[in-house]
């Protein structure tokens, strides 16, 4: 049972309204966790961050890249909205979430991300080196940022105990064997 009830749009007010819109100019929708956010305008514009990190990550990283790093986080987490949207996301795209063929920044991406979530203290020193070694101080900071609100997106979802959205059902993991 879900913690906090979803906006309704029709009671929203004018900026509520707007910002609901824009998602669905935008994406076709609105998802569950956006629409349960948008009880607050501030909240709901420091989650929507991610989507600007994500932005000035991609021309590096690339999207494939930032999904396996998303999605290892998500899964990692074990939070269900966020893993199944990005598993959503990898089958779309013609692949098989629990037999995924990474390349080295992939790799590298997916074990940072799973890492970060088992342990932070704990990340392993080569894991550093390789992203020292082939990225600048401003990207390691936008990486490790955007991996902190993909984090806290887990987090809400999770503990907001917000719906699984219906367009996501068929793409349930039943056997949790992506790691």
């Amino acid at each position: 049972m879900q913690l906090i009830p979803m906006t309704d749009y029709e009671t929203a007010d004018a900026a509520v309204k707007a910002e609901y819109d824009d998602q669905i100019q935008k994406h076709g929708r609105i998802t569950n966790m956006k629409r349960t956010l948008l009880h607050d305008l501030q909240a709901f514009k420091t989650y929507m961050d991610w989507y600007t990190l994500y932005d000035e990550l991609k021309p590096t990283f690339g999207d494939r890249a930032l999904t396996i790093f998303s999605h290892a986080i998500s899964t990692g987490n074990d939070c269900l909205i966020c893993g199944t949207f990005f598993r959503k996301i990898l089958i779309d795209a013609g692949e098989d979430p629990a037999n995924l063929t990474l390349n080295e920044t992939e790799q590298l991406l997916f074990d940072f991300g799973l890492q970060i979530t088992k342990n932070p203290h704990s990340i392993d020193g080569e894991i550093y080196d390789k992203l020292r070694e082939r990225y600048d101080d401003r990207q390691l900071v936008q990486l490790i940022a955007f991996a902190g609100i993909m984090y806290a997106t887990n987090l809400f979802n999770t503990v907001a105990k917000v719906p699984l959205d219906d367009v996501l059902y068929s793409y349930l993991n039943e056997t949790k064997e992506e790691h």
